[in-house]
């Protein structure tokens, strides 16, 4: 006698449901982003440029920390050796558009030879350490004439350029850098190595026993991080056409970064993402009242890490399993009838 029962079975995929359609959403806003600056005006777009820069750095030290479990706040850095490239490859003659991938490869030449006593650092030492890394760096700038000294220096190149014209590439060179860092991080992610920096993440000795080169994982995650970070100078300097080093070694670039990842949700890519248009926004809103803005700004800090340890996109996930970008697996049951 033939008897006919229902199984579950499983499938194991990269991907859920939701992320299909969150696709199609997220293409649709990117393309939407890319003909902005034919729908508003120029003032929307020069600010706009500013939430790009910090999408960028953000997802560089998420990356970092957040996948890497490396804490710098010396990213700073390579925000100003970016800048400072794409000042002096302007002044040698090269386009500056065309200096700012450039000017991330210089990080990288930099990134790797710092990397080598950074990493002799653990922990609070790491921390500290790249802080220093990020003084030495500036102190050798302000040492350079031809870069304007303590003072710093103008940008050259862009004068011949039409004022909207300029302003609309500025903002498609800043909305590129986000999306790259932001694909970027994807595809890392997505494959051997990033498993291989959550081990790291998680117990560094443990990933080591199980034939992990720890070395090479966190060294590979710091120049890409190096990398986005030094972009992002290049487009803070193509923006304001100057560059100065106080500010652009400012240590206030890794408060913002750690604030923004800290509030959209560490060890996410879309945390990064809704951080930064939250803290956007707040600069917006705040901007006006003083010290007290940076009050509230650090309230606001304390309160998400106290009550929400996952940020905003933990808890939107908790409740709604959505995920913009997959970087594990998903298991999704399916039923069948099997014959016996």
């Amino acid at each position: 006698m033939l008897t006919t029962r229902a199984t579950a079975a499983v499938d194991v995929t990269r991907a859920a449901r939701s992320s299909k359609l969150s696709a199609v959403a997220l293409l649709i806003a990117v393309a939407v982003l890319t003909a902005l600056p034919f729908l508003v005006f120029s003032t929307v777009t020069d600010t706009l440029v500013n939430l790009f820069v910090l999408v960028a750095l953000a997802s560089m030290w998420n990356l970092l920390a957040g996948f890497g479990g490396l804490v710098s706040v010396g990213q700073q850095a390579y925000i100003g050796i970016g800048a400072y490239s794409v000042i002096a490859l302007a002044d040698l003659g090269v386009q500056p558009y065309l200096a700012v991938p450039l000017a991330a490869l210089t990080c990288a030449v930099f990134a790797l030879p710092t990397s080598w006593p950074a990493f002799r650092l653990r922990g609070d030492y790491f921390a500290v350490g790249t802080w220093v890394i990020a003084e030495v760096y500036r102190l050798l700038v302000v040492r350079v004439d031809s870069l304007g000294g303590g003072s710093g220096k103008g940008l050259t190149g862009l004068s011949g350029i039409d004022q909207v014209l300029r302003g609309a590439l500025t903002y498609w060179v800043a909305l590129a850098l986000a999306l790259a860092t932001i694909a970027g991080c994807y595809l890392l992610l997505r494959g051997r190595l990033g498993l291989s920096l959550m081990a790291v993440r998680d117990e560094e000795t443990a990933a080591s026993s199980a034939g992990i080169d720890v070395r090479r994982a966190k060294q590979v995650v710091y120049l890409v991080s190096a990398v986005g970070c030094g972009a992002a100078g290049g487009v803070i300097t193509v923006s304001s056409l100057s560059v100065n080093p106080d500010a652009i070694f400012s240590v206030q670039w890794s408060a913002y970064m750690i604030f923004i990842v800290v509030i959209g949700g560490i060890g996410s890519i879309e945390g990064p993402l809704i951080g930064a248009v939250v803290f956007f926004g707040l600069q917006q809103l705040l901007s006006d009242y003083g010290s007290w803005y940076l009050v509230l700004l650090g309230a606001i800090g304390i309160a998400a890490a106290l009550r929400l340890p996952r940020g905003l996109w933990g808890l939107v996930r908790d409740r709604t399993g959505l995920s913009l970008f997959p970087v594990g697996y998903f298991v999704q049951k399916r039923d069948s009838d099997v014959v016996s």
